[in-house]
């Protein structure tokens, strides 16, 4: 999905962070950089920091990791594009970065869990790569709570500064929440449900940082 690249004066980046996204010219290094950075488990409370902030803290959650590979796939001439997968409480919504290879999409991830992670570009459209996430998607009860999941959002139709604020990105996780999702599942199929297994459930407990 081409767009004109990302150039470093509209950006607003630093000359050493413009470099390191632009090394970043695969999916596979993105997502290798985004492993590299600790996770962000946000103790003094919900950051949504911009992509310039997480590159200077070395850490991140699965939005700030999505915008960050958001920016360098536009650096590299693709849309930087948002999934947003949204689930029942208590359990947490996810947000992946899009990206496209041919006709196909894959998605890059951070996440602290085993699953939920990287996309190869083998989907047919990102509705189809969403639900490639429903089986992971469950409480340790084994309960399945994977519910909507967003149209591609496009980040380069808001502007710049979710790459260099200082400010926390509440609104823009907020616009990303309250836009257009597409419902899974009937009320029947919700009732229907099968719990995941003991033995995906215990699988579902490896996570990366303690």
């Amino acid at each position: 999905m081409p767009i004109q690249p990302l150039n470093l004066k509209k950006s607003g980046l630093d000359h050493k962070e413009w470099q390191l996204l632009k090394k970043l010219n695969t999916p596979a290094k993105i997502q290798d950089f985004l492993n590299s950075l600790k996770f962000n488990f946000e103790k003094e409370g919900e950051t949504n920091s911009s992509v310039s902030l997480t590159l200077k803290r070395r850490k991140a959650q699965c939005f700030e990791g999505a915008l960050l590979a958001a920016a360098a796939l536009w650096v590299q001439g693709q849309k930087p594009l948002l999934l947003d997968l949204k689930t029942i409480r208590p359990d947490f919504d996810h947000v992946v970065a899009l990206f496209r290879e041919g006709k196909c999409w894959g998605a890059i991830s951070k996440t602290n869990h085993a699953v939920l992670r990287y996309r190869e570009p083998v989907y047919k459209s990102a509705g189809e790569l969403a639900m490639s996430y429903f089986h992971e998607y469950f409480l340790p009860s084994g309960k399945k709570t994977l519910r909507n999941f967003s149209k591609p959002f496009d980040l380069s139709k808001h502007g710049t500064a979710w790459l260099t604020t200082k400010e926390n990105l509440t609104s823009l996780a907020y616009k990303l929440d309250h836009s257009p999702h597409t419902r899974i599942l009937s009320s029947k199929q919700i009732k229907d449900l099968r719990k995941a297994d003991p033995i995906e459930i215990k699988a579902g407990e490896i996570r990366e940082y303690l």
